[in-house]
């Protein structure tokens, strides 16, 4: 069976993976290596795939007209969107929070301050 490793650039249907594949080739008169690169649509296998997550895929029997692979490793996940977001977010409110301590103490020493010029 074939084994090739790919990027994903398409999980936009169901089921199925669009998957990019690049290999080198020499050319035939000046000998240089140069990429050439070839889509597969690929069975997800259960796995939950987004745009840019390295896999291996792997021949199996025709699964539809143009499906004769399915995903069977994730290599590297590429980072969501959604995750972004929400580390963004937390990072905001930690320095909101961070901001909101420090302008805490200040307005204490002013008070305190202000006290002790009151007693005095």
């Amino acid at each position: 069976m074939r084994t090739k490793t790919g990027i994903v650039t398409s999980a936009k249907m169901q089921k199925t993976v669009a998957v990019t594949v690049h290999r080198y080739v020499m050319h035939p008169t000046y000998g240089k290596r140069f990429r050439r690169s070839k889509k597969f649509l690929a069975d997800t296998n259960g796995f939950d795939l987004g745009e840019g997550d390295q896999v291996v895929i792997t021949e199996c029997r025709p699964l539809s007209k143009n499906k004769c692979f399915q995903v069977t490793k994730i290599m590297k996940h590429a980072p969501r969107l959604e995750d972004m977001k929400t580390e963004e977010i937390e990072q905001k409110n930690m320095k909101r929070d961070h901001r909101d301590v420090l302008a805490d103490k200040k307005k204490s020493k002013e008070d305190s301050k202000e006290d002790s010029k009151a007693t005095a």
